[in-house]
């Protein structure tokens, strides 16, 4: 994707549909994930752990979780930085990865819109079924947990001054990928599959070279 010619660092959005209904759909709460799948794979898990030993059940929910971080990788690199090259690519792209380069701070467009992942959760839902046999309960409730661990953690790096060592290691590590080099840095839950695929940045990790976003201050111009 090229370099975005415009990156906004307030929390603000733009429209993207003239259909208002398309519009209101295209923003979400990003607590909304937490609050829809979270049930989902409690009881996803709850049934599957019935089917099999409770070691292999485990074995099966971590590596759902690890598959997660595969496809949020594959997506994100392959799919959310394709780069078109007709107009209409063009368009999609930027409705579907490009604006959140260019408003990287819009709260209401941080993680994926029902409209969007609920498709694909049930698509992944029946490939296991299809692929696991017995375990495909657990390992989709793995990959729902995972799923919701990176849209919960990609808010978390765009709005929330994360402490401790993991927390702003990631926050630096997402933001380097918006603010330095979009070509680099394609993992936001973990940065796993940059290390087999080879696109760590090559900058060191700087935890404290982050752009400065003063949250205190954008709440007192909002009041």
């Amino acid at each position: 994707m090229a370099k975005s010619k415009y990156v906004s660092n307030k929390n603000e959005t733009i429209p993207l549909f003239k259909n208002p209904v398309l519009e209101y759909f295209s923003h979400i709460h990003p607590v909304t994930p937490v609050i829809v799948y979270v049930p989902v794979l409690l009881i996803c898990a709850y049934f599957g752990f019935q089917r099999v030993e409770w070691y292999w059940g485990v074995v099966a929910f971590l590596g759902g979780i690890l598959l997660w971080t595969f496809v949020e990788y594959v997506i994100h690199r392959w799919v959310f930085h394709y780069e078109p090259k007709s107009e209409l690519g063009k368009k999609v792209h930027f409705l579907i990865h490009g604006i959140h380069h260019d408003y990287p701070r819009d709260e209401t467009r941080l993680v994926m819109p029902l409209l969007v992942s609920v498709p694909l959760a049930i698509f992944f839902f029946y490939s296991f079924m299809l692929i696991f046999g017995n375990f495909y309960l657990i390992v989709f409730s793995g990959f729902v947990l995972g799923y919701v661990s990176y849209d919960s953690i990609h808010y978390a790096t765009h709005h929330l001054n994360m402490k401790g060592k993991i927390g702003k290691f990631l926050r630096s590590y997402h933001l380097r990928h918006h603010y330095e080099d979009e070509h680099t840095a394609y993992g936001v839950s973990n940065p796993l599959w940059d290390y087999v695929f080879r696109s760590v940045p090559r900058y060191l990790i700087d935890v404290n070279k982050i752009p400065d976003l003063d949250h205190k201050k954008e709440k007192k111009a909002k009041a």
